[in-house]
């Protein structure tokens, strides 16, 4: 498994080039003794036994690229010709680490006690002791080197699998948690835009329910502006819906989606608040309105957006908290000062309307998110509410 997560890099494939010639080295070694053999200068050699011998080797290299399917059946196939085969070493020794790799000591030991026996035999060819005791010695020595050398192996796999799969978990929980932010901004615009308009509705309607002194003409225009106001509510909740549904499908919605849905809104700014204050006004709030800012056109459109959204859910708990009463908004600012908002309104001592202000919430997590600050609170028998966003020059 940790192989295979790691296979396929250019690291892996220079590691994995370098592993050959490390496991071809002896026989290339074979190869310059047979053909110096011919010239004058060349040693003596049989030339069959040395064929022979390149014969064991290059098997060895052929049968290597099954050593992964078969660790330790290649290992011990590899490891017998190394008793009359100086060129089958580097293959055996290649087999042998990468069977100790997966630390399977019923496997490796029994492997590495032939691997040495077969080296005793190959030094016994020589017909001297002192031969045989220094390849006693010396291959145990590289035996447990490779041991060692197979195991550091499989650590730094584990390790580098290890970081593969917390990348991988770390990128997952980031796309999560984009998700998940994105989602809660749409909440909030659904809130923002709902509370907005169906707070206009009920005192529309509240205004037929109690108001006995309406001509059939008013009466006519309220109720068209009821539906007015309901057939907007029904589109932006459609909006929001649609953007929600893409956002929980990786952003990628279907035609029928697109069909539903629309084209997306134009997200309001600064500029939309004249018509937010006459759709108000239109709806029976009073609203008092004192604009001082300064090179409006150059305001971030985010910011603008901000904006528009605090303004527009004051006036929201103003008509839930204090019905009928004047509203006052103070709007000013300029580049390098901030956009600096007010709105106020007579408090209603012991009055709280549906919500309980829990759309106040929504606007202080919507102001720190927007790098700004805002607060609330009653003076000289008025709700205040203050905002300040930031807005560089």
């Amino acid at each position: 498994m940790a192989e295979a997560a790691t296979a396929g890099r250019p690291a892996d494939r220079l590691g994995a080039v370098l592993l050959y010639l490390f496991a071809g080295l002896p026989l290339l070694l074979s190869a310059a003794v047979l053909v110096s053999s011919g010239t004058a200068y060349g040693p003596q050699v049989n030339v069959g036994l040395l064929l022979a011998d390149m014969a064991a080797g290059a098997a060895g290299m052929a049968l290597l690229p099954l050593r992964r399917r078969w660790p330790w059946q290649i290992a011990t196939v590899l490891a017998v010709p190394t008793a009359f085969s100086m060129a089958a070493g580097g293959p055996a020794i290649v087999a042998f680490a990468s069977l100790a790799t997966r630390r399977r000591w019923r496997q490796v030991v029994p492997v590495a006690v032939l691997f040495w026996a077969c080296e005793l035999v190959y030094s016994r060819w020589k017909d001297d002791f002192r031969l045989t005791a220094f390849y006693a010695i010396s291959s145990a020595a590289v035996l447990a080197a490779v041991t060692a050398f197979g195991l550091y192996l499989r650590g730094r796999r584990e390790l580098e699998s290890e970081r593969l799969e917390a990348e991988r978990r770390g990128q997952a929980q980031r796309v999560e948690q984009a998700k998940l932010a994105e989602r809660l901004k749409i909440a909030q615009e659904m809130h923002d835009v709902l509370a907005h308009r169906l707070s206009l509705l009920a005192m529309l309607a509240g205004g037929l329910a109690y108001r006995k002194d309406l001509t059939p003409e008013q009466m006519r225009e309220t109720a068209l502006a009821i539906q007015e106001n309901a057939h907007q509510s029904l589109n932006e909740l459609r909006a929001v819906l649609g953007t929600l549904r893409r956002g929980g499908h990786d952003g990628q919605a279907g035609q029928g989606d697109a069909a539903e849905t629309g084209p997306a809104a134009p997200q309001p700014t600064l500029a939309h608040l004249d018509a937010l204050f006459a759709e108000v006004r239109a709806a029976g709030q009073q609203v008092e309105v004192h604009d001082t800012v300064t090179d409006r056109e150059r305001l971030p459109a985010q910011t603008g957006r901000h904006a528009y959204r605090i303004v527009q859910e004051a006036l929201t708990n103003a008509r839930k908290h204090a019905p009928g009463s004047v509203v006052r908004a103070e709007i000013g600012g300029r580049p390098g000062d901030g956009l600096r908002i007010r709105v106020s309104n007579p408090a209603a001592p012991g009055r709280s309307g549906p919500g309980g202000r829990l759309g106040l919430v929504g606007l202080a997590e919507r102001t720190r998110m927007a790098g700004g600050t805002i607060t609330h609170d009653v003076r000289d028998g008025r709700f205040v509410l203050d905002a300040l966003l930031p807005w560089e020059a």
